[in-house]
């Protein structure tokens, strides 16, 4: 800590007792106190101290050095998790190993760390904010942190059986997404080689399943074998929701590869009381479209049309179109068009180059199927590929059939609309 007189126009300077701290990499400084209305012999006194010096008139008996710990942005999150009744819903009561779960809750959202860095700000010794103050944790290590985890995973039934209570009603939205995360060790039972959203091949996964109400809340959570298909998951939400939550009248919100027509027939047609809101994919709406079954035209008048199919008996349709992704998705497009002919170019300069040619239409097909693969607008392109030369052309056939779905999404669901309108 230090002192430091800062210049304040036509008024006296302010004196305020800070500190320094180092913050990724930098040197950054807080303001501990102001000082300015305190008589410049004091503060004179108090600067001698803090740099270890003996005051003036036995002045350093009246002040004793001690460590300031950053304090607000911790009370606040732990005032809003107590607002929430979070420590009650965690345990009704008071427990060392409760206090442990929302000191790492607290942790997580202020400043993420491993385990054992989260440990080391909890000792009283190494922390670095009030929050073991206010939990009253002198001290933890991570295996207590771990245990405190263990014992928080057997609670978990009951957590959720809570949150549903709170937040789930008979007729309710209920939103179920899937989600996984790659692992870095072998060890994990649940853990298996499967698709991988974060692009990490070679890695072990595990998947999960979220249920959430209609806010986004999260009311439930579940660990399934990395080798998991998001379709299969569903079935036992549905019994978990219906059977341990108790609601029989749900609507389910998934995404496009979760409610599929297998799942709709299998999980949803035969229970009464189960209705569902998902999307069609790309291809099903170009089908549509073909058909004549929606009209893009009505695009030109209004960003919504309610119709019906017989390719989807008993469902409502409803399209909908957002121009600003419809922007955004043909900028990405012209882009990956524009990066792929830059590409496809340098293979047509080498099939003509004076030394070493690139010849063979084997080989020229391996390094085109590269480049069109790296970028996925292969369809968008017409290939010539002969033992001696290499052509391309953009199918602009192909291109403006995608182009005039660009930002166009189609809603399909059960829910009748005396319960759902537009």
């Amino acid at each position: 800590m230090y002192i430091e007189r800062v210049p304040n126009r036509n008024s006296p300077p302010a004196v305020l007792l800070r500190e320094s701290y180092r913050e990724g990499g930098r040197i950054r400084k807080r303001t501990l106190a102001n000082l300015s209305k305190l008589p410049d012999s004091i503060v004179d006194n108090l600067k001698i101290v803090l740099k270890g010096g003996a005051a003036i008139e036995n002045l350093s008996e009246s002040f004793s050095v001690v460590r300031s710990l950053p304090h607000g942005h911790v009370a606040a999150v732990l005032g809003t998790l107590k607002k929430l009744d979070l420590h009650n819903l965690i345990a009704p009561s008071i427990s060392r190993k409760r206090a442990l779960v929302l000191a790492m809750i607290v942790a997580r959202l202020l400043d993420p760390r491993s385990k054992l860095a989260t440990a080391r700000g909890l000792s009283s010794e190494t922390c670095f904010s009030s929050l073991s103050e206010l939990l009253g944790l002198e001290k933890a290590d991570e295996d207590q942190l771990y245990e405190a985890m263990d014992w928080l995973v057997s609670r978990q039934e009951s957590i959720e059986n809570e949150l549903a209570l709170r937040h789930l009603s008979e007729g309710a939205l209920v939103l179920y997404d899937v989600s996984s995360t790659y692992f870095e060790g072998t060890q994990c039972p649940l853990a298996k080689y499967g698709y991988n959203r974060d692009k990490k091949k070679g890695f072990l996964q595990i998947v999960f399943g979220l249920i959430c109400d209609k806010r986004g809340c999260l009311i439930a959570v579940e660990v399934f074998e990395g080798n998991t298909s998001d379709t299969t998951t569903i079935t036992a939400q549905i019994q978990k929701v219906r059977h341990r939550f108790g609601i029989q009248q749900v609507v389910w919100v998934g995404d496009r590869g979760m409610i599929t027509n297998t799942r709709i027939l299998a999980d949803f047609q035969s229970v009464e009381g189960l209705d569902w809101i998902t999307a069609l994919r790309a291809s099903q709406i170009r089908k549509l479209v073909e058909q004549e079954a929606v009209q893009l035209s009505l695009f030109d008048e209004t960003d919504l049309v309610e119709f019906s199919c017989s390719d989807y008996p008993g469902e409502r349709l409803i399209a909908c179109r957002n121009p600003m992704l419809a922007e955004e998705k043909s900028l990405i497009r012209v882009a990956l068009l524009q990066a792929t002919e830059q590409e496809l170019n340098k293979i047509v300069i080498a099939t003509v180059r004076e030394k070493r040619a690139l010849k063979g239409a084997d080989q020229i097909g391996l390094r085109v199927g590269r480049v069109l693969n790296s970028k996925g607008v292969g369809k968008y392109f017409n290939i010539a590929i002969t033992e001696e030369s290499f052509s391309f052309s953009r199918n602009e056939v192909a291109i403006a059939k995608d182009s005039a779905l660009d930002g166009i999404y189609i809603i399909r669901t059960s829910v009748k609309s005396q319960t759902f309108d537009v």
